[in-house]
């Protein structure tokens, strides 16, 4: 019997350039990602000053952050050896809109929820 050789495959299934909405909801899914936005949000920051709270190494406080700017989220600037960091609302402001066109059915939803969930007289 000859030796299976696992070659990856040449096709995709998905488009090799992922839309720039599935690159938000993924950076958006890790709550380290999230409290970096949240830091960003109120004031940009060197990387080392927001990599202070976490218990992790600057690389890997690297990797998210590279993680949101391919998402677009943040925006590095690098004077020498200093990367200064700033939060972009655009994405977010997409994947509001986004968003936005399911409101209603939710609200709908919760309504009617709420509806089944009051006593009966």
């Amino acid at each position: 019997m000859e030796p299976f050789n696992a070659k990856p495959s040449t096709r995709s299934t998905y488009p090799v350039k992922q839309d720039q909405l599935d690159l938000v909801f993924a950076a958006l899914a890790n709550q380290t990602r999230r409290a970096l936005l949240a830091r960003l949000g109120e004031a940009p920051a060197k990387i080392t000053d927001l990599a202070t709270p976490y218990v992790m190494s600057l690389p890997g406080v690297s990797k998210h952050l590279r993680v949101l700017e391919k998402a677009g989220l943040v925006q590095r600037d690098i004077e020498g050896r200093v990367h200064r960091c700033s939060l972009d609302t655009a994405p977010l402001r997409k994947a509001e809109r986004w968003l936005e066109h399911y409101r209603t059915f939710w609200n709908e939803t919760l309504e009617a929820l709420a509806k089944h969930m009051e006593p009966s007289e």
